[in-house]
């Protein structure tokens, strides 16, 4: 009967024991809690404190932030151009900026982003660039400046430069490169060549002094003997040469290349040649045509007459249909009565569709020198360049070594009638252009 009550009292002060055990324990998890609650609600307090005084100092006055978006008075198209952004801190501390600029929907660019430091009233400035590939007018957005503290707990948002508009014109840097590198002899650089004046394309301009690097050929023995002191003639450019861009708008010149039309890059070069022409003394013309003459600018050497060269490059539209060259050959018999040099801007994919407009470029060509500039199809020349070891690959590669071939052959068709041809990339065709000018100069062929 002892043990039996031992065990009993044992099982008793064992559960007590558990009991007691328990209400420690969960004496101890509130315990916790209730400290843990306390200080969450002290470091939610001290958050929301801070967070009022970050907008507080945010917004307690306007206009702490001064943005502008410095635009061009234009564009120039394929090329990159430059934006500057000003942007000026007026709050007594250092702030950050991010900056979110509202991007004209040409270029579908929607995560332009800069984050940049400006110290306590202080100016800081960025540029950033834009490569527009299509004529016309782009507009800008809101410039959109996001302002925060060191705490970065609130960003206030300034907006600036709204509905900003800036015209993408034909290629002005491109033609300003090559006015440069010709003036200052360094064509070749550029892959331009350096070409041996032939014939009588000088004029005599006056008799001069010899100074040290005049051509000694050019000594006058006559004036020399009456001044007892060398004297050399001078000549210049023969001046005042017709010279007119004939460019294709029809669909044959939609093709892309590097994401401009081949229409475009015809704009950009007849832009660059037309400078060039103009500062040796020609007269430049220009007439574009598609299904009908859309425009016909008369030759001119005026000083003002590049500008209007670049509006009415700037404003060439066309619906890409059928081009009629029978009607550029009336065109060009009414209106440019003097023999010119005329570039005509084009492009032919088939032997036959050469064929077709043979006879008018044969009959333009017999009054006029005739230029046919068209395009190689550089899509082509990794195909060809790539080993066929599939059927498919053979077959496409034939097709490809046949339409390649098939140019070579319009070059021959065409010289074969004396009609001179340029055969170009379309990254090359500025420079070739303006070589096949200055050797047409050079050779006296106007």
């Amino acid at each position: 009967m002892a043990i039996i009550r031992f065990i009993k009292g044992f099982f008793v002060h064992q559960r007590l024991f558990y009991a007691l055990g328990v209400i420690g324990v969960l004496y101890l998890i509130s315990y916790w809690f209730n400290s843990l609650f306390g200080i969450t609600n002290i470091l939610l307090l001290l958050l929301v404190l801070a967070f009022f005084v970050d907008a507080l100092v945010l917004f307690r006055a306007s206009g702490k932030i001064k943005g502008v978006r410095e635009l061009p008075e234009k564009f120039s198209n394929s090329d990159a151009n430059e934006l500057p952004v000003i942007l000026e801190n007026k709050y007594p501390f250092a702030v950050t900026l991010d900056i979110i600029d509202e991007i004209p929907e040409q270029f579908q660019k929607r995560d332009f982003s800069k984050v940049i430091e400006i110290p306590a009233r202080e100016t800081r400035s960025f540029v950033y660039s834009l490569r527009p590939t299509e004529r016309g007018e782009y507009t800008f957005g809101h410039l959109n400046v996001y302002v925060s503290t060191k705490l970065k707990l609130v960003k206030r948002r300034y907006r600036f430069e709204k509905d900003q508009m800036v015209k993408v014109y034909p290629s002005f840097i491109q033609m300003k490169k090559y006015a440069f590198l010709a003036l200052d002899n360094r064509l070749t650089m550029h892959g331009m060549k350096k070409i041996r004046r032939l014939g009588h394309t000088m004029e005599f301009e006056q008799i001069k002094d010899y100074v040290p690097g005049d051509d000694a050929r050019t000594i006058n023995w006559k004036a020399t003997a009456k001044r007892a002191s060398l004297m050399v003639n001078q000549f210049q450019d023969e001046k005042s040469q017709p010279v007119y861009a004939l460019i294709d708008a029809s669909r044959v010149m939609k093709m892309p290349f590097k994401g401009l039309t081949l229409l475009d890059y015809a704009i950009n070069s007849t832009l660059a040649f037309s400078n060039i022409a103009l500062k040796k003394k020609d007269k430049v013309g220009m007439l574009t045509f598609a299904e009908t003459i859309k425009n016909h600018l008369p030759a001119s050497s005026k000083k003002t007459h590049l500008q209007t060269i670049l509006e009415v490059l700037y404003n060439i539209d066309t619906k890409f249909l059928d081009s009629d060259y029978g009607a550029l050959y009336n065109q060009v018999k009414r209106k440019i009565t003097q023999r010119s040099l005329l570039l005509l801007y084009t492009n032919f994919e088939h032997i036959t569709a050469l064929e077709r407009q043979l006879p008018y470029l044969k009959a333009l060509s017999r009054k006029h020198v005739l230029v046919v500039i068209f395009f190689q199809n550089t899509e082509l020349d990794q195909l060809i360049a790539t080993p066929a070891e599939t059927l498919p690959e053979v077959y496409h590669k034939t097709i490809a070594q046949k339409a390649d071939l098939d140019k070579k052959v319009m070059v021959a068709r065409l010289e074969q009638y004396g009609i001179q041809t340029i055969l170009t990339k379309p990254d090359d065709l500025t420079v070739s252009t303006i070589n096949k000018y200055l050797e047409i100069k050079a050779r006296g062929l106007l």
